[in-house]
């Protein structure tokens, strides 16, 4: 499994790192890399515009690591469960990634969903997050969907994800965003 797990990581880090994690995700995990990061941003980033995107992005990501997280039995730790996060500076802005276990169940839905947010426009993007906000219905986990939407829309870019196979229950489920300077 640990191997397993490093080939993920290792997939996911590009760029110049400027904060990695993997292991137990709960709310101090969360609240602490918030910190750690803003920190950080405040002293790499120059444009205020890119800085408000960029921690806006990371809050949307770190959050979904936090409540959309289905993790097998031995990457559980409590109430928690596992997940990567790392934040890069490349080429042409920052690199956020996300990675975390997910039902293979799961797993055709969530393919499905951002290949659509993939495949609109901006406008497209505004108007179906509106349709989105007035009319669906919430999860049992209490997103309503729009985490993804909002990334698409405040990044400008399309959300780059790849499903590994795990074991015939889970995936390992990466994401990861492009916040352009």
């Amino acid at each position: 499994m640990s191997f397993f797990l490093d080939q993920c990581f290792e997939y996911m880090n590009q760029g110049e790192v400027i904060v990695a994690y993997k292991g137990s995700i709960g709310a101090d995990i969360i609240a602490n890399t918030l910190n750690l990061v803003e920190s950080k941003i405040d002293d790499t980033v120059q444009q205020n515009s890119t800085r408000k995107k960029l921690y806006n992005v990371l809050v949307e990501s770190l959050q979904n690591l936090y409540h959309h997280v289905d993790a097998p039995e031995e990457m559980r730790e409590g109430d928690s469960n596992y997940g990567v996060f790392i934040l890069s500076k490349v080429s042409v802005g920052f690199r956020i990634s996300t990675g975390n276990f997910v039902k293979r169940e799961k797993s055709s839905m969530l393919k499905e969903k951002i290949d659509k947010i993939n495949s609109l426009s901006s406008d497209e993007l505004k108007d179906f997050y509106k349709f989105v906000l007035n009319n669906q219905k919430f999860s049992e986990k209490g997103g309503g969907g729009l985490g993804l939407i909002d990334m698409a829309r405040k990044t400008g870019n399309s959300l780059d994800y790849r499903f590994f196979d795990y074991n015939n229950e889970f995936d390992f489920f990466t994401l990861n965003l492009l916040i352009n300077d």
